[in-house]
Formats: C-alpha cells, structure tokens, sequence
C-alpha cells in the first residue's frame, strides 16, 4: 500500500509539471504573439507618413509605398557593422575624377545605404537644392499611368503630387509613359539610381511654381505634347491643363533645382527649358543627345522677371546629333563651365536680351562644316545692340577651327553675378565628364 501510494504521488508531481510547462508555454506563445502585434502595430505607426496623418488618416494605402529604407532592414544590418576603420578603407580617393558632384558620393560602394548624400553634393546656383532629403523614401513600384486625376499609389505620380517630402526611387526596372504632364509638388528628389528607368514616348517632367527639386538618373527621351486635360497636382488640387510643348523637363516659375546625371535626348520641343522667372537651377552631369533647340534659359524678351535668373551649366556632355541652343538664354546670368561639345549643327551658344554668359574651362570641338565654326549667336540682334553684352570666354579649348565672339566691358559685378564656382582646366573636361548621363549603379560596388 505505501508503494501505491509513492507511485501515486510521483505520477501526480509529474502531471502538475506538465500541465504548469504547458500553460508556461502558451503563456509565452500568447506574449510573444502579443508583442509581434505590438510591434506590427508599432511599425506601421512608424511608416506612416505625415501627409497621412493629416490628409488621409484613414488611407492605408500610403505604407506599402513610403517607408523607412528603400532597401528595408539589410539596409539597417549593414549599416550597424560597419565601424570608422572600415569607412576609412573605402578608397575616396582612389576614384576621384576631379568632378566635385561626382567625388562627393560615387567612391562610396555604400551608396545605395546613403542615397540622400546626394543632396549635399550640388554645386552651382542650385546647390541649396534638397529635394525630398528630408522626408521618407518612396518606392514606385507600378510604372503606368492610367489616371493623372486619381493616381494609382505606387506610381510615380501618385508620388510626385504628395505634400511632404519625399526621396523617391524604383523597386525595378520600368518605362514610364505618361498620359499627360508629371506635374511635380516641391521637395522631391526623383532617384533613378541603381534601376533602368525610361520616362518616354509620352508626357514628360513639369516644374511649375515650386521650389527643391532633384532629378537624377533617368532617361528622358521621345516626349511628345498632351493637354487639354485634367491633370492632379497635389492631394487636394487638379486642374486643367492646356497643350503642352513636349519639353523633357519644364521649369517654370521655380526655383532650387537640380538636374543631374540624366540622358535626355529627342523631345518635340526643348529637353530642358527654364522660363517665367525660374532662379537658382543647376544642370549637371547630363548627356544631351539627337536634338535640335536644347536648352532654352529664358521666356522672351520682353520678359523682364527673368533678369534675375541664374543657372549654373557644368560638366554636360553635349553629343552627337544636336543642332542647336546648348543652351539658348534670355536676360539673366549663365554660368557654362567644364562642359565637353563635341557635335552641334548650328551653334553652342546663343542668346538674346542682353543675358550675361560666362563660358569657363569648356571644350569646343566645332563640326566639320566651314560656316558653323562660331561657338556663339546673338539671336536676330544687330552688332551695335550686342557689342555691349557681358559674354566672354575664359581657358576654353577651341578644337578644329572653333571660335567663340566675345562681347562687352567685362563689368566686374555682372560677371560675379554669373559665377558659381571655382572652374577646372579644360584640360580636365574629358575626366570631368566621362561620366555624364544615366550612371551604371550597382549595390556594393562604386558607382
């Protein structure tokens, strides 16, 4: 009897502890999927944006698309390992071209975990320009464009048109054809770094009334003109658009941008166009292909708010097939430095309504062609009117037969209003801009 009664007690300990471990464990089981709700609620509390919070709180949507890093946790990951030593190993200096854009974040194999370094490396008049450096990234992950009123999100419309700031990259390769023009709101940097991205054979890029944006690393190409539609602008704003030109990017009544490291080549009117009083523009590191007019910098000349414009031309490769207007300016103060022009039909520059141009450590090969030798034109104005412009040339390289006329007293003060910064020997040009136009970018190697 008093073994029966051990064994009895000994089966009764056991149970208890299993029965104790179970509930233990379910316990845990519970907490612990208690926290991942936590957590999940915690996360998605994170990644909404303020837009969200105070347009469309009850809109979901937004945080498929606005998140903290465009390459998720590994991003945090990798970031976390790497110590002083080891950024002192990554060779900045061994890859420096002598283009100051270019050296500030391309030696970098890390880039991709510090896109928004690009937003300290402008230079020029448009420096200051910081785009979406502030806000969230946005992941445009759906290239159409069924609907310029409501736009799908995802898109890049849908992207553009938000109120905060924004740092908007591609979650792959895409063409973009858009059905009317990509209206942009202010504080947005479009980066095409790292994927293929095509904005073609439709719409093309507007920059109407607002101010810090960059866009970077993306062909632009075959723009065509659309209108006479209702296009969204911002969350709570659309409206009629009338015939647009076709331009490859339209500037217009802006200021703070920058254009950089972008292939732009055959649009129905100009690629880049700068009017109505736009100010503080940098334009970079582009190639600028197949083209007649372009770059226009200046609505008329009869339109005097452009006197204050200043734009800064640097390290542009002007290639194969252009004809003309590189750039064509109105009033204003040009500053065109350590460009390579190695094709244009017509003329280089041009100009009319007494702009300021200074032309500093720029490479003018001219064509082949006897009569297209001159660099410069003063559109439709006689000698005795331009004769007293500020244009002048300084350490350009004149290549077979090149020359460029300059003009005016060379007025101190005019000039210094159209310099923005430190020019490179046109020695330099071929290094400078090897790289002009859409970059091969890969993660974990320099770009």
């Amino acid at each position: 009897m008093a073994v029966f009664l051990k064994l009895f007690s000994l089966c009764m300990v056991l149970f208890l502890m299993v029965f104790v471990n179970g509930d233990s464990l379910k316990e845990k089981a519970e907490l612990s999927q208690s926290r991942a709700s936590e957590a999940e609620e915690f996360q998605s509390l994170k990644n909404s944006s303020m837009a969200d919070r105070f347009v469309e709180e009850a809109n979901s949507t937004w945080n498929d698309h606005a998140v903290n890093d465009p390459d998720e946790i590994a991003s945090m990951v990798d970031m976390s390992v790497r110590n002083s030593t080891e950024r002192r190993n990554l060779g900045y200096f061994s890859c420096g071209t002598g283009n100051p854009i270019d050296d500030c974040w391309r030696c970098d194999p890390q880039w991709h975990l510090h896109r928004k370094r690009l937003a300290d490396c402008g230079i020029g008049f448009g420096r200051n320009a910081i785009g979406g450096r502030d806000g969230r990234f946005y992941v445009v992950t759906d290239p159409s464009d069924d609907d310029p009123v409501n736009p799908r999100p995802g898109t890049l419309r849908h992207a553009v048109i938000q109120d905060a700031p924004l740092w908007i990259v591609f979650k792959r390769d895409m063409v973009i054809i858009l059905k009317q023009e990509l209206i942009m709101n202010s504080f947005k940097t479009i980066d095409g770094r790292g994927v293929n991205v095509h904005i073609a054979n439709g719409a093309c890029i507007t920059i109407q009334f607002i101010t810090n944006v960059i866009i970077h690393g993306l062909h632009i190409h075959d723009c065509k003109p659309t209108g006479n539609a209702m296009v969204r602008s911002s969350p709570s704003h659309y409206g009629w658009r009338t015939i647009a030109d076709g331009d490859g990017v339209s500037i217009f009544g802006s200021s703070h941008i920058w254009i950089d490291h972008n292939s732009l080549s055959n649009c129905a009117d100009g690629l880049i166009d700068a009017i109505m009083g736009s100010t503080a523009i940098t334009i970079s590191n582009n190639y600028f292909t197949h083209h007649n007019e372009v770059m226009l910098l200046g609505h008329s000349d009869s339109y005097v708010r452009d006197k204050q414009m200043q734009v800064t031309i640097a390290y542009n490769h002007f290639g194969e097939g252009l004809i003309q207007r590189m750039p064509r300016c109105r009033h204003g103060y040009f500053h065109v430095v350590n460009n390579d022009y190695t094709h244009w039909e017509m003329y280089a520059i041009g100009g009319s309504a007494d702009p300021t141009i200074n032309s500093q450590g720029n490479r003018y090969l001219a064509p082949a062609n006897p009569f297209a030798k001159e660099v410069t034109k003063r559109v439709e104005t006689s000698n005795g009117v331009w004769r007293h412009w500020n244009w002048r040339s300084e350490g350009d390289l004149l290549l077979n037969g090149a020359y460029f006329t300059p003009s005016g007293a060379g007025a101190a003060a005019s000039y210094a209003r159209a310099s923005s910064l430190g020019a490179k020997s046109s020695s330099m040009v071929a290094s400078i801009t090897s790289g002009a136009g859409v970059l091969s970018c890969r993660r974990g190697t320099q770009c």
